[in-house]
């Protein structure tokens, strides 16, 4: 309901700070933190940075990183089946929203955890960040409050709260969301698979190159999501950034194990 406030509160700064977090929290935090780094170890990494991509993760306001991973290796295994948590299979608007009303662990989120996440569950650290989930996102909003205020005063306090918290919040969810429903009823395939995966380039844009969804459905582990030369992934030039500067490697951008071979030779042959 705060997002209502939005028109009444609006200002330049606000929007821009809106714009800069949606990219820190959607891309780095759950496309390539909680997606492509933990949900499939499409690459590796030292320990601090894959915890400070975890807690980007959490400010996303889309779970913590064991109820986010447990859902999605949940829906990789089941995708468009019996037991997926959002298929459109069982409606659009489901797979979009209504999902997250009912608990995917049925009850027993600890067993469901052990089921799907047992490396992440495991980790004390991981834990601890289930645990602060909210308080993270309370004391997020009041830095950013505390910053306009600050700065000029309640009326760009305001607008830093609503827009740099709320609107964001809600714009990352939805462009998230999209990758549930739209990629899985409208687009293209680049490969057959078992599911309904497509590849949706307005997806694509709003999510930060999670829209080549039948892609990564046909390569799960792959960190490099458009395969075609068109299909621009900007978390995957982030992920190429931090593989030369050494902050990743062993990253993921092969296919098949013949196809893993010609890059590593190709690269030996380049050094």
């Amino acid at each position: 309901m705060v997002v209502l406030a939005a028109p009444f509160t609006f200002t330049w700064t606000g929007l821009i700070v809106a714009l800069v977090l949606h990219y820190i929290t959607g891309s780095l935090g759950i496309c390539l933190g909680y997606h492509r780094l933990l949900t499939h170890t499409g690459m590796k990494t030292y320990n601090w940075v894959r915890y400070t991509f975890a807690t980007i993760g959490t400010l996303a306001g889309e779970g913590s990183a064991l109820d986010w991973v447990a859902d999605h290796r949940k829906h990789h295994a089941c995708s468009d089946q019996e037991g997926d948590p959002h298929s459109p299979h069982d409606g659009s608007i489901w797979s979009h929203i209504f999902w997250l009303a009912f608990h995917t662990h049925n009850g027993d989120r600890k067993a469901y955890l052990q089921r799907w996440v047992p490396d992440l569950y495991k980790e004390r650290g991981m834990r601890i960040l289930d645990v602060m989930f909210l308080p993270l996102h309370i004391a997020t909003g009041a830095l950013l409050f505390a910053i306009g205020y600050a700065v000029s005063g309640m009326e760009l306090g305001l607008s830093l709260l609503v827009w740099g918290m709320f609107v964001r919040l809600v714009a990352v969810l939805h462009a998230t969301w999209l990758v549930n429903s739209a990629s899985h009823m409208f687009g293209y395939r680049n490969y057959e698979t078992t599911d309904d995966s497509r590849n949706n380039w307005l997806v694509a844009i709003v999510a930060y190159g999670e829209g080549w969804h039948n892609n990564h459905h046909a390569y799960p582990r792959m960190a490099k999501h458009g395969h075609r030369w068109w299909e621009f992934d900007i978390t995957w030039q982030m992920i190429r950034l931090l593989r030369a500067t050494g902050l990743v490697w062993d990253v993921v951008d092969y296919r098949t194990a013949a196809e893993k071979k010609a890059k590593q030779e190709q690269q030996a042959t380049a050094a």
